[in-house]
């Protein structure tokens, strides 16, 4: 596997770094959307989550890595009639980051017939996709905004329900496919499908960096990087296994994370003000800063915390107003500013 650059060397960007954290922290905030300029580091801090994420345990030779802990109502098929018959092996393994090319045909995203298998023996099997490799890990769509609307619909299913059903070509097959999906692209070259959009809890823009120090910084690390890729790894890996701790400390704490009702007004009155659409906005907004308040070693969700995570939370849900040309994040700002400043 080629060496990833470290997450913890990344210059700047760190709005987009904190959101994939949030996201390790709890992945029912619903994904994460990275849109900017080309050559920001998008697909390099998503790739460097890979090595950073802590292991997890799965069912031994489950090919869906089922969690052994898991409700008997949350496993595959295979996992309920191993607990049924007494308990499950389990196997510590890597959290799967799995991408999701755009050229990808359906089959090989939701799974299909095993052709090698019913030419050499005439089963029906089922070929497992990307889908279930990215179960309980992360599903990453390098350029989202120009994934074929066959792809968006299959990963809109899925997305809504945790499962993956498979009705074709004689087989009838449903797996557990929970994931957090990660999707990076350039705006110039085209919007994303608003069922998609509203998918993800929460979305980052980044911009090329305007000053001399930071693009210095940014050259210096990667030419350090290209030309001794294991030892600059090495040196960084401290650091690394510092947030990675956190990560897992957050994890730990979330459950006893508190907030009272301020915050609850707070996060309704924001949503009120920007006209979002449903609730899924004031949902997203306590479960970020409830994660942001468990990875900074809080006990209780204060304004700060939801401060901190509105534009991420909101940037993306706001209805096209034609008499306000200002941008989403001026618009998100300029709200923030007014509710907070009220209470």
């Amino acid at each position: 596997m080629a060496q990833a650059f470290p997450f913890s060397a990344i210059v700047a960007q760190n709005e987009m770094k904190q959101a994939l954290i949030l996201a390790s922290v709890d992945p029912g905030i619903g994904g994460v959307l990275v849109f900017g300029d080309r050559g920001t580091g998008k697909s390099t801090a998503i790739r460097a989550l890979a090595s950073l994420l802590p292991t997890m345990k799965a069912v031994s030779g489950c090919r869906y890595h089922c969690d052994p802990d898991a409700a008997t109502s949350d496993l595959c098929e295979a996992c309920q009639l191993g607990r049924r018959k007494g308990s499950l092996e389990s196997v510590s393994m890597a959290v799967p980051v799995v991408d999701l090319p755009l050229g990808a045909t359906e089959d090989r995203v939701i799974g299909a017939l095993d052709l090698e298998k019913a030419l050499t023996t005439g089963e029906k099997a089922f070929e497992p996709g990307l889908l279930a490799r990215a179960h309980r890990g992360f599903l990453y769509v390098d350029e989202v905004n120009l994934l074929e609307d066959h792809l968006v619909d299959a990963l809109l299913d899925v997305a809504a329900s945790g499962e993956n059903v498979v009705e074709r070509e004689g087989l009838s097959e449903r797996h557990p496919a929970r994931f957090v999906l990660v999707g990076s692209g350039n705006p110039e070259e085209g919007e994303l499908r608003p069922q998609l959009l509203d998918r993800f809890g929460l979305s980052v823009d980044v911009t090329t960096p305007k000053d001399i120090p930071t693009r210095v910084a940014i050259i210096r690390q990667r030419d350090e990087f290209e030309r001794d890729k294991e030892g600059y790894a090495k040196r960084w890996r401290r650091k690394d296994g510092q947030i990675r701790r956190k990560i897992v400390a957050a994890r730990e704490a979330l459950e006893r994370v508190e907030y009272d009702d301020s915050v609850l007004e707070r996060a309704a009155e924001l949503c009120l003000k920007l006209g979002t659409d449903g609730l899924r906005g004031e949902l997203t907004l306590l479960r970020a800063a409830r994660a942001l308040c468990a990875y900074t070693g809080g006990e209780v969700v204060s304004m700060s915390h939801l401060r901190n995570i509105a534009p991420s939370v909101l940037r993306h849900r706001l209805r096209r107003d034609p008499l306000d040309e200002t941008s989403a994040d001026a618009r998100v700002d300029r709200a923030i500013n007014e509710v907070f400043e009220s209470a």
